[in-house]
């Protein structure tokens, strides 16, 4: 294993401040001190938590979405994701996700692993989970939600990857995730 027990890369945090506090995300500033007993200011988002799921319909085909993503204002393909909300479980919160944003509800859950997908500017982790034995319930978007039910095969989910229309970031990790356990 990589990961050592005292690592001598850490940084140890002398103050913090918040220098913003929105809905979603908080940013903060640290001064810290370096390995080498230096000083240095570090910024970045805090972010409540995730989840994405890889829900797989019985002939494998896979659920995903295509909906409109502001900061790049453009539409992305993507799995179902969502934030977790306050002292919500991980699992609860993505069969929340799964229902509400694709309209299915899971008989069989299994959780595959944590990315942390912006680990330059933010802490944020995302939990990644397999739903199998599907039912269509119906979704329950939230207020000013918008997005478009997909459902793709491997191969044309491989495809889409490889022309360049899939290219977001938790999407492709956690179906990498998804590989690399043989799934």
């Amino acid at each position: 294993m990589l990961i050592q027990n005292q690592d001598s890369l850490t940084e140890t945090q002398l103050d913090t401040e918040r220098v913003f506090d929105g809905i979603l995300l908080k940013v903060e500033r640290d001064h810290v001190r370096l390995p080498d007993g230096k000083t240095a200011v570090r910024e970045y988002i805090r972010h409540p938590g995730a989840v994405v799921v890889i829900a797989t319909l019985p002939d494998g085909r896979l659920i995903l979405e295509r909906q409109f993503r502001y900061p790049l204002r453009r539409s992305f393909i993507e799995l179902p994701a969502g934030k977790i909300d306050p002292g919500e479980d991980i699992e609860a919160c993505a069969r929340r996700e799964l229902r509400e944003e694709v309209g299915y509800e899971a008989a069989r859950w299994t959780h595959l692993g944590t990315l942390h997908p912006c680990i330059g500017y933010s802490d944020e982790r995302i939990e990644v989970f397999l739903a199998e034995d599907l039912t269509h319930v119906g979704h329950q978007w939230d207020e000013g939600e918008f997005l478009e039910v997909l459902s793709l095969s491997p191969a044309e989910l491989d495809a889409a990857v490889a022309s360049g229309d899939v290219t977001d970031g938790k999407t492709l990790s956690a179906l990498y995730i998804a590989r690399a356990r043989g799934i």
